[in-house]
């Protein structure tokens, strides 16, 4: 016989919050608010959503800003056992209505992110608000004094689903990926009694963590968790119109946050001539896209050892980190790497019959751990392809080193077909961004007449360098034959960025219709 089954999920956080009610959770410009505050707002918030007929197995969609209400609403709702479903901000009409359409009972908006747009997509489904909203159809003000004096116990099902997050749907309809109560109850940022040494490092990093984004992100959410578990301060800053990386970090002595690969390169130009004091850091997690070991040498270098790699997928979670000891034990295997399995992960690389290869061979990235998503919401067909075996498919390519860490080569879906031939976008920039003029390198394929596709690559030059193209051309073609070699090289200050943060490749395609430099 085991033991008596741990409470569901957010049980643990709740409790947090009530045993040091006096602690601050959130700051937001002047205001403070303590665990207690929120702790009672997530209480009232709980009865509103019951009244208005929410409960276990009922599915409401979130769209507002971020601030301590939002993220007590998301408690709320888990606390009843409710699937959340993330809206992200910026998707259009037809993302809208698919993503609206999974099965939602209600809707909860603010007055900041009400449109038109959002309410046509949504349809009959209940209005729910934090505050009073501006909309045309009617709206429950959650935040008006129903459910006062609720006591609030987590009531979700095991094996419910807790929350729909969305891949970023660059290459079509996002997908919704299922997260259930029981996968959080074993999640590694949610639940303390699981921490390993690394995520207990990484909470201490995160005393005063800069919160900005949105909650539909599952990333920018489970690093709040680790901040309030931890003890920590999630701080929402205001814009004042300068980037928040770094002047934010300064302004409001922020400890710990994450951080985009582009934001993170802007950052370090900006530091180059800035004099901006970010020595209040103890913990950046680099996340959405790899880093190429020149820029990541660069921000040990400007930061300390203060820069963590984490890579992850919203369908897994974080599947490995790469630690500042990590790099200054292993400088030569870690610049290159994503770091090690993170604690409870299991990382296997496989070839196209699912066969593990030998370390040092490159195959596809599968994934087990007891916070994988338990499939993908209406797409039956499409979770059969991803989830074999308990494992995940993560369609990346890569390869475990001796030192156990993993070396990314791409997406297995990130071809161009060149003459017929197969060409991969991540092993070309992994190429150029070897090279010790660039910084950051991106490829991409566009359709052409002669050979199907063409290979074009963006670099952004590292500093005081500038690159030659016949250069880095004869590079790709020593290292990955005259095929991969890419028809174009364009040199730009720095890359675009797609709504989910990451670089936009669809927008350096359209650069190559005029110079950049």
């Amino acid at each position: 016989m085991g033991g008596p089954a741990e409470p569901p999920f957010p049980h643990t956080l709740l409790e947090a919050l009530r045993s040091s009610p006096g602690d601050p959770a959130f700051e937001q410009g002047d205001r403070v608010v303590s665990r207690g505050e929120l702790l009672e707002i997530i209480s009232r918030l709980a009865g509103a959503m019951l009244d208005a007929g929410l409960g276990p197995g009922r599915a409401v969609a979130v769209r507002t800003a971020v601030s301590p209400e939002a993220f007590a609403a998301h408690m709320a709702a888990h606390a009843l056992g409710c699937r959340v479903v993330g809206v992200r901000p910026g998707y259009p009409a037809g993302h809208l209505a698919h993503v609206l359409g999974m099965g939602v009972d209600a809707l909860l908006v603010d007055r900041s992110t009400v449109t038109p747009e959002l309410l046509r997509a949504a349809g009959p489904v209940t209005l729910l608000s934090l505050g009073p909203c501006p909309s045309p159809v009617p709206a429950i003000d959650l935040l008006a004094g129903a459910g006062e004096g609720r006591l609030l116990v987590a009531a979700g099902r095991p094996d419910d689903v807790a929350a729909l997050s969305f891949t970023s749907g660059s290459t079509g309809r996002p997908k919704g990926c299922a997260i259930t109560y029981r996968a959080l109850g074993e999640h590694w940022s949610w639940q303390p009694r699981l921490w390993s040494p690394v995520t207990e490092e990484l909470a201490a990093g995160f005393g005063r963590y800069l919160l900005f984004g949105t909650l539909a992100s599952m990333v920018i959410v489970d690093f709040l968790a680790l901040c309030l578990l931890g003890g920590g301060t999630a701080v929402i800053p205001e814009e004042d119109g300068r980037p928040l990386f770094p002047y934010a970090l300064e302004r409001h002595r922020i400890t710990g946050s994450i951080v985009t690969v582009p934001r993170l390169c802007r950052m370090l130009d900006l530091l180059r001539d800035e004099r901006v004091d970010v020595g209040c850091l103890r913990a950046l997690m680099v996340s959405g896209s790899p880093l190429g070991p020149g820029r990541l040498a660069e921000a040990v270098d400007r930061l300390g050892p203060v820069v963590y790699q984490g890579y992850g997928q919203t369908e897994a979670g974080l599947i490995s980190v790469l630690t500042p000891a990590d790099i200054a034990a292993f400088p030569d295997d870690a610049l290159s790497s994503v770091g090690r399995p993170y604690p409870g992960v299991e990382i296997s690389v496989r070839d196209e019959e699912g066969r593990e290869v030998a370390t040092g061979e490159t195959g596809e990235v599968h994934v087990r751990s007891p916070y994988l998503m338990s499939g993908y919401w209406g797409d039956p067909e499409e979770t059969r392809e991803t989830l074999r075996e308990g494992r995940l498919r993560t369609r990346d390519l890569g390869h475990l080193d001796k030192e156990g860490f993993l070396h990314l080569a791409g997406r297995t879906r990130d071809v161009i077909i060149v003459n017929a031939m197969v060409v991969y976008a991540g092993a070309v920039e992994r190429v150029l961004s070897s090279h010790p003029d660039v910084a950051e390198a991106y490829v991409a394929g566009a359709p052409d007449e002669l050979t199907g596709e063409a290979v074009h690559a963006f670099v952004v030059p590292a500093e005081g360098r500038d690159p030659d193209r016949d250069a880095l051309a004869a590079l790709v073609g020593d290292e990955l034959g005259e095929g991969s070699v890419p028809w174009t090289i364009t040199t730009l200050p720095s890359v675009p960025v797609a709504a989910s943060g990451k670089p936009d490749k669809r927008a350096l395609l359209d650069l190559l219709d005029r110079p950049v430099l």
